[in-house]
């Protein structure tokens, strides 16, 4: 009796790990999917630069990566350009102001999603000069 019930269990466990090595599959090519409207939550929130208290308020974003952001030095200024977009499994985002005397100055940053922070730079237009700079996330992420 024993040897038949081995032979029922066999076919059953091998059933059972072929069912979970196709769901962790799964799981994984969901979390890897590039949807890029999910991709893109990661920047709603507030973030802000340490060397100048500079604020980047992130409030949307719609599939095509258009932010409705808003900055601050201290008061609100509108961007004239704000856009995410992807290169690969990177999120870029593209800021320029043109309000308030900025003239064209540009932010090119890049999200560092093991410090949760907008790092790249700084294009002063006015001046015609590069800073490298990091902006980190006030409060908590957003949850996806």
């Amino acid at each position: 009796g024993s040897i038949w019930a081995y032979s029922l269990l066999i076919p059953v466990l091998a059933l059972c790990l072929v069912g979970a090595q196709a769901w962790a599959q799964e799981q994984n090519q969901n979390e890897n999917a590039s949807d890029p409207k999910i991709g893109y939550q990661v920047l709603l929130g507030q973030w802000v630069r340490p060397d100048g208290g500079y604020l980047i308020s992130i409030n949307g974003v719609d599939a095509d990566g258009k932010l409705d952001a808003m900055y601050a030095n201290p008061q609100q200024l509108p961007f004239s350009k704000a856009q995410a977009s992807r290169d690969g499994d990177t999120i870029k985002v593209f800021l320029e102001l043109r309000a308030g005397g900025y003239n064209g100055s540009t932010y090119t940053l890049v999200y560092d999603r093991g410090q949760d922070e907008l790092k790249g730079v700084y294009y002063q237009a006015v001046a015609r000069q590069k800073y490298t700079v990091a902006f980190q996330r006030r409060g908590a992420a957003v949850a996806p």
